[in-house]
Order: C-alpha cells, then sequence, then structure tokens
C-alpha cells in the first residue's frame, strides 16, 4: 500500500499561502482609527489559529508517532491523509465566507469616515459666518447702525443654520438606531397637506411657484400614522420641489388609493435629475446642486430623514425623474 509522507517545509508553505488570503484582505486599512475592527480581526485570527491551523498540526504529529519505530508503518487510521491539504482548504473557504464581512466593514469605515467629514464641513460653514460678523461688528460695525442690524440678521439666520443641523441629526441618528418612537394616531392627511402648504406659501411665492393639493372629489382622507412624521416627510419633500423647481413652476400633491393604503405623490417640473444621481438621492448629505441647496439653507438631510420615517412605519418610498422635465416621489400609508 502506498503511504502519503508529510514534509515540514510543505506544510508551512501551504499554510502561509492559505493565510496569505486572509492577510491580504486586511490591507490597507487604517488600525489605528478603527479599534472596534481590529479587535473583531484580532478574534478572528485567533479563531482560524485554533481551529484551522493548531488543531490540524495535532494530527501531523499524531501521524508522525504512530509510525512503527521498526517497521515505519503509519496506523491504519491515519493512512491516506493528506493533512495539508486539509489545512489550505479549509483556510481557503473561511477566507472566501469571510470575505463579505471584511469588505462589508471597509465600506462602513469609508461611510464613516465621509459622514465625520459631511458634518465637519455642514458646521463650520455657519460658523465662520458667524465669526466673521461678530468680528466685522467688534472692529467698529457696532456703531454703523445700519451694517450692526444687518449683520446681526445674518448672524440670527446662521444659528438657525446651525440648530436646524443639529435636529436634523439627532433625527436621523435616532431613525438609523431605530431608537425613534412613533406616535400612531388617525388623522386627515388632506388637512396635513393644507396646513404645510400654507406653511411654505411664502417660500413658493418667492420663486413663483403654485402648490397644488389634488384630491379630486375626497374631502377627508384618514390615514394611521405619526402625524408629526408624516408632516416631516412633507415639509422635506415639498421644500425640495420649491428649492429644485423651475420659476413659475408647479407643486402637485396627489392621492392614489391602493385598497388598505394610498399612495401620495408629490410631482414637481423643476431640473430633475440624472440616472447616475436617482440611486444616490436618499443618501445623507448628498445634493444635486449643492450651491441652490446650502443658499436655501439645506443641511442635505432631507431625503434620508424622510426614508428613514418611512421605513419606521413599515412603508417605501420611491422616485422617478427626467432632466429639465420634474421629478414625482411617491409614498405608501396605511389608511384609518
Amino acid at each position: 500500500m502506498k503511504i502519503r509522507t508529510i514534509r515540514a517545509a510543505s506544510s508551512a508553505s501551504a499554510i502561509a499561502g492559505a493565510g496569505a488570503v486572509f492577510l491580504s484582505l486586511l490591507a490597507g486599512w487604517e488600525w489605528a482609527a478603527v479599534p472596534a475592527v481590529a479587535v473583531v480581526v484580532y478574534f478572528a485570527a485567533a479563531h482560524v489559529m485554533r481551529r484551522y491551523v493548531i488543531f490540524r498540526i495535532k494530527p501531523m504529529y499524531q501521524i508522525l508517532r504512530s509510525r512503527d519505530s521498526k517497521s515505519g508503518e503509519i496506523a491504519e487510521e491515519y493512512r491516506g491523509r493528506d493533512v495539508v491539504t486539509e489545512v489550505e482548504g479549509e483556510l481557503q473557504a473561511w477566507a472566501e465566507r469571510n470575505t463579505l464581512e471584511i469588505a462589508r466593514l471597509r465600506e462602513n469605515e469609508q461611510y464613516r469616515k465621509e459622514f465625520v467629514g459631511n458634518v465637519s464641513h455642514e458646521l463650520k460653514t455657519p460658523l465662520c459666518s458667524i465669526q466673521g460678523y461678530i468680528l466685522t461688528l467688534l472692529d467698529g460695525g457696532l456703531e454703523d447702525p445700519d451694517i450692526n442690524r444687518k449683520y446681526l440678521e445674518q448672524t440670527e439666520k446662521n444659528i438657525e443654520r446651525l440648530i436646524h443641523i443639529v435636529r436634523d441629526l439627532e433625527d436621523i441618528s435616532r431613525l438609523e438606531a431605530g431608537t425613534l418612537e412613533l406616535r400612531r394616531e388617525r388623522f386627515d392627511l388632506l388637512a396635513l397637506v393644507d396646513e404645510i402648504m400654507q406653511s411654505l406659501e411664502m417660500q413658493a411665492a418667492e420663486r413663483g411657484i403654485v402648490l397644488v393639493s389634488d384630491a379630486g372629489p375626497l374631502d377627508r382622507l384618514m390615514v394611521d400614522a405619526d402625524r408629526a412624521r408624516v408632516g416631516q416627510v412633507l415639509i422635506n419633500l415639498l421644500s425640495n420641489s420649491i428649492k429644485y423647481g423651475k420659476e413659475g413652476g408647479r407643486t402637485r400633491v396627489r392621492y392614489v388609493d391602493m385598497f388598505e393604503k394610498v399612495m401620495v405623490e408629490v410631482q414637481d417640473n423643476g431640473i430633475g435629475l440624472t440616472a447616475e444621481q436617482l440611486p444616490r438621492i436618499f443618501e445623507r448629505f448628498y445634493r444635486v446642486d449643492k450651491s441652490r441647496s446650502r443658499a436655501a439653507g439645506g443641511t442635505g438631510l432631507g431625503l434620508a430623514i424622510v426614508k428613514h420615517i418611512l421605513e419606521a412605519h413599515k412603508e417605501t418610498i420611491t422616485v422617478r425623474s427626467t432632466p429639465d422635465v420634474g421629478t414625482t416621489f411617491s409614498f405608501t400609508l396605511a389608511k384609518a
């Protein structure tokens, strides 16, 4: 009977080669910046060593010890086993199973960096403006009543923007963590839409945009949801339609009966979105037109908040758009 032998050099080479698959997945990480990930990888590496290396070295040792000192024969139970191939194969399989997990950790780390950078930028812009106005006032501007009032008004606007950013950050943090408590109630959706349109009437008039609630023959539409949060959804969608709508245009809200649900559509005839922009529209801090959004005081968090509020209600939102024609956001709510 042919006996397969074990060569120490071959074993070391095979194990190192399989281990390299795992180590190559970790290349390019900034470990100091992600201690939590470092801990995960430490325990993962310990798991691999314990299960796939140490536990396999023991059988190699047993095979060698099983050889008869006189005949050199290996015990029957160990004959024909290629332990090196077993170790290499299992290490390779483990690395492949964890490739997706490691890639996800990398993606999350990149997302964290982008988020921190975006927050820093959003906070820095109004803070620098406030500092500039205050320094001007301290440098003699207080003596001029016209400059005094103008700069104080601008300072107030930037403080309001800071408060808005902080509130949006608080909202999206609670929404993503799943800690936002919904207060469901039965209310008239048409009355809420009219109320919000009235609050945005002046903002729309400045750009010559007409807001229309197209309810057809309906005079009431009862839904079951968190009224304040649904109001937040509508404010964000209608405000966006005003910011990105064409001057003299129109934003229409219409309602589609879906038996147990109602679909709400917010449609404008604004600048529209390209095919490249559509997949990113619900990302935090993503802006279609950065200069226009910042000029209008947007934080870039509105649509991300909208998406999470509706997901918290177990509802969905979709968007369809054509450049230079307009955009339509559609979301569902449970009927009461």
